[in-house]
Formats: structure tokens, sequence, C-alpha cells
């Protein structure tokens, strides 16, 4: 069985974030990219019905928990399975360089290819086709992730945490 990523530091960051915005912007539609722990599917929900949040996951015991919870969850590798549009897209992406001393069950839910971008960037990519028309897609990422390739993208820098040796970045397109 594969690990669900629990919440740590970039999760509760992402989570304050995402709530400080929803409390001042009115969307209708959310999707919970890579719903992991259901963190951010859980803040959401306080300013949306749930019928109106969708939560997805490459892993299926992550997609199994989000649907216990309540949530319209599906299993899906990024945008695959995903039908339709919506006004939020948010994902806390694997971020981390591959690591070979890291247990394959946790690189799953951390590491983001071989140089940290690439499943990001694959997300980038993909996740235009799925915005409203005013919509927006914030994605979480790390200083230890590569930004040249990403940096290709509109995007700006939303919010910032240090943490230990790296900091995470909020970035929002449109």
């Amino acid at each position: 069985m594969t690990e669900i990523y629990q919440p740590a530091e970039d999760s509760y960051f992402f989570s304050e974030f995402l709530e400080k915005y929803l409390s001042k912007n009115k969307i209708n539609s959310y999707l919970d990219m890579g719903t992991g722990s259901t963190i951010l599917s859980e803040t959401a929900s306080k300013f949306l019905n749930k019928k109106n949040i969708f939560s997805t996951d490459i892993n299926p015991t992550a997609v199994k928990l989000a649907k216990k919870k309540g949530f319209n969850a599906i299993k899906s590798n990024l945008f695959e399975n995903i039908e339709g549009k919506f006004d939020l897209i948010t994902f806390n992406a694997p971020y981390l360089p591959k690591d070979i001393r890291e247990p394959k069950s946790s690189q799953l839910a951390t590491t983001g290819g071989k140089r940290g971008d690439e499943i990001s960037l694959k997300f980038l990519r993909q996740a235009k086709r799925h915005l409203n028309k005013n919509g927006k897609v914030f994605l979480l990422v790390s200083s230890l992730t590569p930004l040249d390739k990403i940096n290709k993208f509109k995007y700006k820098i939303i919010a910032r945490k240090k943490i230990f040796m790296e900091e995470l970045l909020i970035l929002e397109l449109r």
C-alpha cells in the first residue's frame, strides 16, 4: 500500500494561504490536484459546498480517503481522467529532486522527477485546458525545485515561507 503524504510545513502553509484567499474571493468550482491527506479540500470545504470540490490523486489510498471524507474524488495521473473546467486548481506538487536514499514508498508523494520539476512542468502544460475563463492555478514549489523551465510559464509569486534550508513558494498562474 502506498503512503499518503501527511501534512507537513508545506501543506500547512498552503492551507493557510488557501483559507485567506477563499475568505476574500468567491469561486464556484475547485480542483485539488494531488489531494493526499485532503488538507486543501478540507480547507476549501469551509467556503464551498463539497459537491463543488473535486479531489484527485495518483495514489488510490488517498482517493479512498477523500471519498471517505465525502469529497468527489478520482484516481488520476495529473489530468489524465479529469473532465471539465474549474475556477481554481491547486497543486502541492511533489517537488524534490530524486534521492535514491529515499524509500520508494514515499517517493510518489515527494519526488518531482530526476530534477524535481518534471511533474510540475507536466501539470502546468495540462492545467490551462481545465481552467475557466478567469480561473487561477496555485502551485506550491520549493527553492530546491529548479525554476529555469517553470519560468517559461507566466506566474507571479504570491506567497513565500522560509523553512529550514529551503523556501516554499506559491505561484499563481492564469
